[in-house]
Protein backbone atom coordinates (compact mmCIF):
# COMPACT_ATOMS: atom_id res chain seq x y z
CA UNK A 1 0.00 0.00 0.00
CA UNK A 2 1.20 3.61 -1.35
CA UNK A 3 1.76 6.06 1.67
CA UNK A 4 -0.08 9.38 0.02
CA UNK A 5 -0.20 12.85 0.35
CA UNK A 6 -3.74 14.69 -0.59
CA UNK A 7 -3.37 18.06 -1.77
CA UNK A 8 -6.22 20.29 -1.78
CA UNK A 9 -8.01 23.65 -1.31
CA UNK A 10 -9.89 23.95 2.05
CA UNK A 11 -12.83 25.04 0.56
CA UNK A 12 -12.48 21.43 -0.86
CA UNK A 13 -12.66 19.45 1.83
CA UNK A 14 -16.32 18.04 1.88
CA UNK A 15 -15.54 16.70 -1.62
CA UNK A 16 -12.35 15.30 -0.47
CA UNK A 17 -13.48 14.03 3.03
CA UNK A 18 -16.37 12.01 0.48
CA UNK A 19 -12.96 10.20 -1.56
CA UNK A 20 -11.90 8.96 1.97
CA UNK A 21 -14.86 7.40 2.53
CA UNK A 22 -14.44 5.21 -0.77
CA UNK A 23 -11.71 3.36 1.27
CA UNK A 24 -14.19 1.98 3.98
CA UNK A 25 -16.80 0.70 1.01
CA UNK A 26 -16.88 -2.62 0.16
CA UNK A 27 -17.53 -1.80 -3.47
CA UNK A 28 -14.27 -0.50 -3.70
CA UNK A 29 -10.83 -2.05 -3.97
CA UNK A 30 -9.24 1.04 -2.29
CA UNK A 31 -6.64 1.75 0.85
CA UNK A 32 -5.65 5.11 1.69
CA UNK A 33 -2.50 5.77 4.17
CA UNK A 34 -3.68 9.11 4.01
CA UNK A 35 -1.26 11.61 5.57
CA UNK A 36 -2.98 14.63 4.73
CA UNK A 37 -3.56 17.77 6.92
CA UNK A 38 -7.11 17.07 8.56
CA UNK A 39 -7.41 19.17 11.07
CA UNK A 40 -6.39 22.81 10.65
CA UNK A 41 -3.05 23.40 11.97
CA UNK A 42 -4.01 26.40 15.06
CA UNK A 43 -1.53 28.81 13.42
CA UNK A 44 -1.57 31.76 11.32
CA UNK A 45 2.24 31.03 11.82
CA UNK A 46 3.44 30.19 8.19
CA UNK A 47 6.24 28.79 8.77
CA UNK A 48 5.36 26.76 11.44
CA UNK A 49 2.47 25.40 9.14
CA UNK A 50 4.78 24.85 6.43
CA UNK A 51 6.87 22.40 8.93
CA UNK A 52 3.50 20.78 10.00
CA UNK A 53 2.84 19.65 6.38
CA UNK A 54 6.10 18.95 5.45
CA UNK A 55 6.45 16.29 8.21
CA UNK A 56 3.44 14.87 6.69
CA UNK A 57 4.66 14.63 3.32
CA UNK A 58 8.14 13.43 4.51
CA UNK A 59 6.15 10.21 5.64
CA UNK A 60 4.83 9.51 2.26
CA UNK A 61 5.46 8.42 -1.31
CA UNK A 62 2.75 9.37 -3.57
CA UNK A 63 0.79 13.44 -3.19
CA UNK A 64 -2.42 13.28 -4.89
CA UNK A 65 -3.81 16.85 -6.03
CA UNK A 66 -7.28 16.90 -5.99
CA UNK A 67 -8.00 19.38 -8.79
CA UNK A 68 -10.94 22.10 -8.48
CA UNK A 69 -11.59 24.80 -10.88
CA UNK A 70 -9.84 26.79 -8.51
CA UNK A 71 -6.98 24.62 -6.99
CA UNK A 72 -4.35 27.09 -9.24
CA UNK A 73 -5.17 30.13 -6.54
CA UNK A 74 -3.77 28.27 -3.71
CA UNK A 75 -0.73 29.19 -2.87
CA UNK A 76 -0.54 26.11 -0.38
CA UNK A 77 -1.40 23.80 -3.12
CA UNK A 78 1.57 25.20 -5.04
CA UNK A 79 3.59 24.81 -2.35
CA UNK A 80 2.71 20.90 -1.21
CA UNK A 81 3.18 19.97 -4.77
CA UNK A 82 6.67 21.57 -5.08
CA UNK A 83 7.97 20.46 -1.64
CA UNK A 84 6.25 16.91 -2.72
CA UNK A 85 8.66 17.22 -6.00
CA UNK A 86 11.73 18.08 -4.41
CA UNK A 87 11.24 14.84 -1.95
CA UNK A 88 10.72 12.72 -5.09
CA UNK A 89 7.23 11.73 -4.12
CA UNK A 90 4.89 10.68 -7.29
CA UNK A 91 2.54 13.43 -8.26
CA UNK A 92 -1.12 12.75 -9.49
CA UNK A 93 -4.32 15.23 -10.02
CA UNK A 94 -7.30 14.05 -10.14
CA UNK A 95 -10.14 16.44 -11.11
CA UNK A 96 -12.81 16.41 -8.76
CA UNK A 97 -16.23 16.44 -10.17
CA UNK A 98 -17.69 19.67 -10.00
CA UNK A 99 -14.72 19.97 -12.91
CA UNK A 100 -16.65 21.07 -16.33
CA UNK A 101 -14.19 20.06 -19.23
CA UNK A 102 -10.68 22.23 -19.71
CA UNK A 103 -12.04 25.62 -20.02
CA UNK A 104 -10.55 26.06 -16.37
CA UNK A 105 -6.95 24.56 -17.16
CA UNK A 106 -3.88 27.12 -17.31
CA UNK A 107 -1.78 26.80 -19.79
CA UNK A 108 2.20 26.61 -18.63
CA UNK A 109 4.11 28.56 -20.17
CA UNK A 110 6.94 27.05 -22.92
CA UNK A 111 10.30 26.32 -20.33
Amino acid sequence: MKRVFISFRAEDRPQINGLRLLAANPDFDIEFYDKSVRVAIDSTNAAYIRSKIREKINRTTVTVCMVSELTYTSTWVNWELEESLSKGNAIICMGLRTVRGNSHCRKWPDD
